[in-house]
């Protein structure tokens, strides 16, 4: 019952973020990460949602401010804390606005932020005629 709980909990934040994106943006992709979703916006990591938070993806210069923040917390999936990335507790996106704030943050920084380098698919292979 609290996995069924849980994946419902992912599905509706899910769900909830799709619709304030597609406001004023199109979501690229949807792609399995983080032991959740991410949602790519102009092919670009903007937003998750993992099984336990918001995944967020901000201009790093604002790391120390964001994460200041009480509805905040540092990002830290291999023992190292990611600049620019931060966690955020379902229980502090209950409301729109909570929400909207982490939103227009990851789509301000996405606007900005470098595209990610193609995985090359190797060397160009030329047929023999």
């Amino acid at each position: 019952m609290i996995l069924t709980d849980a994946m419902n909990d992912i599905e509706k934040l899910s769900n909830r973020i799709r619709g304030l994106i597609a406001e004023t943006h199109r979501i690229t992709d949807e792609k399995k990460m983080f032991g959740g979703i991410c949602f790519m916006v102009d092919d670009k990591m903007c937003v998750g949602v993992t099984k336990d938070h918001l995944m967020v993806r901000f201009d790093p210069a604002l790391n120390d401010a964001i994460l200041e923040r009480h509805d905040a917390m540092p990002m830290d999936f291999t023992g190292k804390i990611m600049k620019g990335f931060a966690f955020v507790d379902p229980e502090n996106l209950r409301t729109r606005r909570q929400l909207d704030f982490w939103i227009q943050l990851a789509l301000d920084w996405n606007r900005k932020a470098p595209a990610s380098k193609k995985k090359s698919k190797g060397p160009a292979v030329k047929k023999k005629k």
